[in-house]
């Protein structure tokens, strides 16, 4: 352990002198301009970013909440009890919980050597790993579904790694990064992130789970796994053929789940690839048009300006200035 971090994060904030001083309860107001508590991502996060690592204050309890962003509690000292789901857990030093953005979840005050790092992260910021995951996996499950899933399901993994090197390091490094921002920290942060989960994904012996599980669930992972693979000449016919279903009743399923037809994520997919080869390569658009599945330019144009505001020319042009 970093002991200058440690000692750096050891001492009490203006918001824990207050409730020392004057011992109040939470202020909601600094979490949620909402009449329910539900802590928004906005309070802690500019727009621009996807990724924030604030310590958790001590010395009060936090009543029941849910967020609108995915996060982590990490224990970087002593330990943390709270109630996830309904099941209370103590996390140790080294523990982390990964939490959805529609679980309920309630904390006991955290003592002064008690330190806690949350990791607030947007939803968003997993379409940046997206392409690494693979699904039957429970981690790669569960971020998809905290892409995708509109269900509502509450859903915890809960990661006993306090032994596992490789995270306890990369934990190090995101939190000192963040804390001590140079010109490269946002890029750095999504790179060890991206690490991180792909070592919780090969550490998932090491990972207990809540999770409202059900047939449509893992129908709705294995649709959107399929996209993702097969964008270009992806067929709601063939996916149903696969998962043994009929057609009519997957379309039903994917679109309760995720507030979308089948057509529709289909199309999201291939505008975000689209939008990828525009940015990184020099191929002719009507190369990439033909590459991302469709044949006709014109409504290929159409549906992109719809999306992005420009035309695939004056997106490409855009983006070669800001290179510049």
């Amino acid at each position: 352990m970093n002991q200058d971090l440690l000692n750096e994060l050891l001492q009490v904030t203006d918001e824990e002198k207050i409730i020392l001083d004057q011992r109040k309860n939470v202020s909601k107001e600094l979490y949620t301009s909402k009449t329910n508590f539900i802590i928004e991502s906005e309070k802690f996060l500019s727009k621009e970013k996807m990724i924030m690592v604030r310590k958790h204050t001590r010395f009060v309890d936090f009543p029941l909440h849910k967020h609108d962003y995915i996060e982590i509690n990490y224990v970087y000292n002593g330990e943390l009890k709270q109630t996830a789901g309904g099941r209370p857990i103590t996390l140790k030093k080294g523990e982390l919980l990964l939490l959805n953005q529609h679980i309920e979840h309630e904390i006991k005050a955290c003592a002064k050597e008690d330190i806690v790092i949350n990791f607030i992260i947007r939803p968003a910021f997993f379409d940046f790993i997206f392409s690494f995951l693979n699904s039957g996996n429970i981690v790669s499950d569960f971020l998809i579904s905290v892409l995708y899933n509109n269900t509502q399901n509450g859903q915890f993994l809960y990661f006993k790694v306090a032994e596992v090197e490789p995270i306890q390091d990369l934990i190090g490094k995101i939190i000192y990064e963040i804390m001590h921002p140079s010109t490269f920290s946002e890029s750095t942060i999504k790179l060890y992130m991206s690490l991180l989960m792909i070592e919780l994904i090969k550490n998932t012996d090491l990972v207990e789970r809540k999770e409202e599980a059900s047939i449509n669930h893992y129908l709705v992972v294995e649709s959107l796994q399929y996209i993702e693979e097969n964008y270009k000449h992806a067929s709601l016919y063939e996916l149903a053929e696969k998962l043994k279903q009929s057609h009519y009743g997957l379309s039903k399923t994917i679109k309760k789940a995720t507030s979308h037809t089948f057509k529709e994520l289909l199309q999201e997919r291939r505008l975000l690839k689209a939008k990828e080869l525009l940015e990184s390569t020099d191929m002719p658009i009507s190369s990439i048009v033909e590459e991302v599945g469709y044949d006709n330019i014109s409504y290929f144009y159409r549906i992109f300006k719809g999306k992005y505001g420009q035309t695939p020319k004056e997106f490409r042009e855009q983006t070669v200035k800001e290179k510049i």
